[in-house]
């Protein structure tokens, strides 16, 4: 009876250690969610994280800057290319006789200045001739003047002889004689002055004419510097290069087809210097700074090890720069949480995997805010 009693005793306290045990795991795992949430919320506190980010670089449309003819083209669509290669060939025929019509016209325009200017020296001496010509005539005025002052006095003391009895008649006419002949002479000597003195100013003015025409001649001189300046200008821009190193893609054109100025041609992806734009919830930016580091990772390779550091903020919220930004005062306004563009430097990656990092790749960065 007693073992009877013992053993049912036993399978009573069975279930009871059961439920026991079976609180301890529950407690036990409950306490480790608990701490490993504890520890992944201080862990998450310290960084802002996005997976709305995206990989960028700089794509470099490759459009002409003449209109002509497609002679050549140097490359293969998706090729790489280094800065500087030659891209395309436009058929310069037409560009090189303007470059000689520009040439002979600034020949011809040079020519013409050392001719204006050796006229203009020539006239200007014939002004300067011209005026001590007027100066000398000038001086025989002041002696013709001279001579009739001396007659005139001549004449009136002789007058008042001949009144008084005092001189004879021949004297008389003599003296009269001289003051006429005085008198004329100073009154062409003036003319003669005159028409010097015009003569003279006449020069002058050609002289200053051709001095207008050196500014003039100059100035065409600088003008055809400038014609032949922009024939050579477009005769260089025959032939189009890469303006960087990397990928040359999207070729719109075929040889010997006819392009026009600004027609796009191709475009060429710049690999050297890549970048992140990641766009973070406005509810997100009070944390993140420029300069902060970042850890980057791309989603076609998640095995790369990306580094990088916030640079910039864009300005503005992604939807300001839609085509059709939203309008609030409508008043059907329903609150959507933006979204601030960021940019982040790369500052490590690895420069072996240039080749599969392209722009528009999908990326999730984390922001270290500590």
């Amino acid at each position: 009876m007693k073992n009877e009693h013992t053993e049912n005793q036993t399978m009573e306290n069975a279930p009871e250690k059961k439920s026991k045990k079976k609180l301890f795991i529950i407690a036990g795992v409950l306490g480790s969610a608990l701490i490993i949430g504890i520890i992944y919320f201080i862990i998450a506190a310290g960084y802002e994280t996005t997976d709305n980010a995206q990989l960028d670089a700089d794509i470099v449309p490759i459009r002409s800057s003449v209109s002509g003819y497609i002679k050549t083209i140097h490359f293969k669509d998706n090729e790489h290319v280094k800065k500087g290669q030659l891209l395309v060939t436009i058929d310069d025929t037409d560009l090189k006789t303007k470059v000689a019509q520009a040439q002979a016209a600034l020949e011809n325009a040079k020519a013409n200045l050392l001719s204006v200017k050796s006229n203009a020296n020539a006239v200007s001496q014939n002004a300067d001739a011209s005026v001590l010509t007027s100066s000398s005539v000038e001086q025989n005025v002041n002696s013709a003047k001279a001579r009739l002052t001396k007659s005139q006095e001549d004449f009136k003391r002789i007058e008042n002889m001949y009144n008084a009895k005092a001189a004879t008649q021949s004297q008389y006419d003599a003296a009269k004689a001289e003051l006429d002949i005085a008198k004329a002479q100073y009154e062409g000597a003036v003319s003669q002055y005159k028409s010097s003195s015009a003569q003279s100013q006449g020069i002058r003015s050609q002289a200053d004419a051709q001095q207008a025409q050196i500014t003039l001649a100059e100035a065409l001189i600088k003008q055809r510097e400038a014609e032949l300046a922009l024939a050579q200008t477009q005769l260089d821009n025959a032939t189009i290069e890469s303006p960087c190193d990397g990928i040359v893609t999207r070729r719109s054109v075929e040889e010997g087809q006819y392009v026009t100025i600004a027609q796009p041609l191709c475009s060429t992806i710049d690999k050297t210097h890549l970048w992140i734009t990641a766009n973070f919830k406005e509810t997100q930016v009070k944390k993140i700074k420029p300069g902060q580091e970042v850890d980057v990772k791309i989603d076609a390779f998640p095995d790369l090890k990306i580094k990088g550091k916030v640079e910039s903020f864009i300005g503005a919220t992604g939807a300001k720069f839609s085509l059709l930004p939203p309008d609030n005062s409508t008043g059907n306004f329903v609150k959507i949480i933006q979204r601030i563009p960021v940019r982040i430097e790369l500052t490590e990656y690895p420069k072996d995997a240039t080749d599969e990092l392209f722009p528009g790749l999908s990326a999730f960065v984390e922001v270290n805010v500590k």
